[in-house]
């Protein structure tokens, strides 16, 4: 019973260990200065309401709509790059920022999405002062596209395109452990789940997009890959169930958690034009 016991005791203080390693690694900034691959991207800084600064770049367009670029998780503006060239030889003027704790934007620590809303609201703002009448359309990857749909404050967009998008944190956090843990991911999951109001005074409740689409208020494509392990295509249903706008869903075959433009690049562009058409 005794050696039973500092197992267990040992069981439990590896778990706690192994979470809050976890943890600090998923809220850990990603900074970096970032230049310009060329001069057809003018450098943007934009001012955001807790006083953090986002950097982006602007593709002007002709005459058409304009859209933000929402990069995901430990990524940066240049994961939309190849995205921001094939929409604005469509036409449009297009905005990629690094999102608060990726890139060139400082934040204290990446707070999934929650947090990451004020540069979101701030680009969104942007692109109405410079073109009231311009119809503003949004493509948000992974973190981005959560960053948006939580964002209590911002402008409303009049096309959305959200992919690979987590529909709660704790759906999030079981499918990340049970790609590493397997059937210990129940165990663990609250571990960490517990670790968001200690270390980022963050209610797990508040990491939940899937409870902002019934008010999302914007026509939404939602795409996901069918063999995606970070957000399962069940999960991604569930998503596409809960919005109330007009919408239309993409299961992309045979993709996991990856670039999906990279993944099926004529596809995605036929598919993302054709709904930007009808809608900017």
């Amino acid at each position: 019973m005794r050696r039973l016991a500092w197992a267990l005791a040992a069981a439990i203080a590896g778990g706690v260990l192994f979470t809050w390693i976890a943890g600090s690694t998923l809220i850990a900034v990603n900074q970096y200065p970032l230049a310009a691959p060329d001069a057809t991207l003018r450098t943007v800084t934009l001012a955001t309401s807790n006083g953090q600064p986002v950097e982006g770049w602007l593709l002007p367009g002709a005459g058409k709509g304009a859209l933000l670029l929402l990069h995901g998780i430990r990524a940066d503006r240049t994961q939309m790059l190849a995205r921001s060239r094939f929409l604005q030889a469509a036409g449009y003027t297009v905005l990629l920022i690094d999102l608060p704790g990726h890139g060139a934007s400082p934040a204290p620590a990446i707070t999934f999405g929650l947090r990451e809303g004020v540069a979101v609201k701030a680009a969104l703002d942007y692109l109405r002062r410079d073109d009231p009448r311009r119809r503003v359309g949004i493509i948000g990857v992974s973190l981005g596209a959560a960053s948006y749909v939580l964002c209590a404050d911002c402008p409303p967009a009049d096309a959305v395109i959200l992919e690979s998008m987590y529909p709660t944190i704790e759906d999030a956090v079981l499918d990340r452990l049970h790609m590493r843990v397997g059937v210990l991911a129940p165990a663990l999951s609250p571990l960490l789940l517990a670790q968001l109001p200690l270390r980022l005074d963050i209610d797990p409740a508040q990491l939940r997009p899937i409870a902002r689409m019934p008010a999302l208020g914007a026509p939404v494509l939602i795409v996901s890959g069918d063999a995606d392990l970070h957000t399962t295509i069940a999960e991604t249903r569930r998503i596409f169930d809960a919005a109330k706008s007009e919408k239309a869903l993409w299961e992309v075959p045979g993709a996991a958690h990856v670039d999906l433009h990279r993944f099926a690049p004529a596809e995605y562009e036929r598919r993302v034009l054709d709904f930007l058409g009808r809608h900017l």
